[in-house]
């Protein structure tokens, strides 16, 4: 008995929308199912652009690549992949069942995708920040009671001289959302506190180096009418000195660190400052690093 071949379908006879339907078919496999979802929407949307009676063959480079370009250049980098690498998948199984002769998006680059700036920073990291004696006392102090408190930037730069109890270490905080709380800091930042004021008894805690040049509510100047340091002063200090890092990340870090040390989740509440485990839960994730450290400790080999 002879072997029997299967016979694809000619290309002119393979609509756009049939090929869509084959290749989705492809990803059966239950744990292909977020991926035939995705790739489902993307390749949908290009059927209803070019036709679903399209010959994918037909579809020229240069208009594929213009109305691409219209739906996903304005996205993120990573969404722009997802949804060229969907194509490009399809395209690749069109190519092999002979119903294309060339991928329609070949015209198109994959993009590098943007720094992750709200990633925790290493600790190593933080403590070079910390550290640099090459940065004036206000912005060290700044810093470094960021990274012990765990707090919003707006709240620590709110903060008043009036606020701080210095012997006990913590100070009153105006949460989001308008909630009265309190912060806590270490001794890093009860050493640097006092240097930075001076006996200052009023005013706002953080200020800049210089008089205000323009009029100012009375609570945001101190008694030599220094204005209180402003988000974007502050950040942009800090993103000179750490290579692009924000001030938030000083606190996604202390939050990251604490998790990875095992802190428990009503403690790190307390530090945050949430109200909620959902919103907490980006800022308590392990880095890969730690979770090596924390297998490696645990390996009953390796303590034989």
């Amino acid at each position: 008995m002879g072997t029997v071949h299967r016979i694809s379908p000619a290309a002119h006879d393979v609509t756009l929308a049939r090929a869509v339907d084959a290749y989705l078919a492809t990803l059966g496999g239950a744990e292909q199912e977020g991926t035939r979802r995705v790739y489902g929407r993307v390749l949908r949307r290009v059927a209803g652009e070019f036709g679903s009676g399209t010959v994918p063959g037909e579809i020229s480079a240069d208009r594929f690549a213009a109305w691409f370009g219209q739906q996903w250049g304005d996205r993120a980098p990573a969404t722009w992949n997802v949804a060229l690498d969907a194509i490009r998948s399809a395209a690749a199984y069109w190519g092999q069942q002979g119903w294309i002769a060339a991928d329609p998006s070949r015209m198109l680059r994959r993009r590098r995708p943007r720094p992750d700036r709200s990633r925790a920073l290493s600790r190593g990291d933080v403590e070079q920040l910390l550290t640099r004696e090459d940065i004036g006392l206000r912005d060290r102090t700044l810093w470094r009671m960021l990274y012990e408190t765990a707090a919003r930037s707006a709240e620590v730069l709110g903060l008043d001289v009036e606020d701080l109890d210095l012997p006990n270490r913590r100070a009153r905080v105006r949460r989001k959302g308008g909630a009265v709380d309190v912060i806590v800091w270490q001794t890093g930042t009860a050493r640097l506190l006092p240097r930075l004021l001076r006996g200052r008894k009023a005013g706002p805690v953080f200020v800049t180096e210089r008089r205000a040049r323009v009029q100012l509510p009375p609570s945001d100047l101190d008694p030599a009418g220094h204005a209180r340091l402003s988000y974007q002063q502050a950040e942009a200090v800090f993103k000179g000195a750490s290579g692009g890092a924000t001030l938030h990340q000083l606190r996604h870090s202390a939050l990251t660190h604490d998790a990875e040390d095992g802190t428990g989740t009503p403690m790190l509440m307390a530090r945050s400052g949430h109200t909620s485990v959902r919103s907490l839960a980006k800022y308590a994730r392990v880095s890969a690093e730690a979770l090596a450290r924390h297998q490696a400790g645990r390996d009953p080999a390796r303590r034989r």
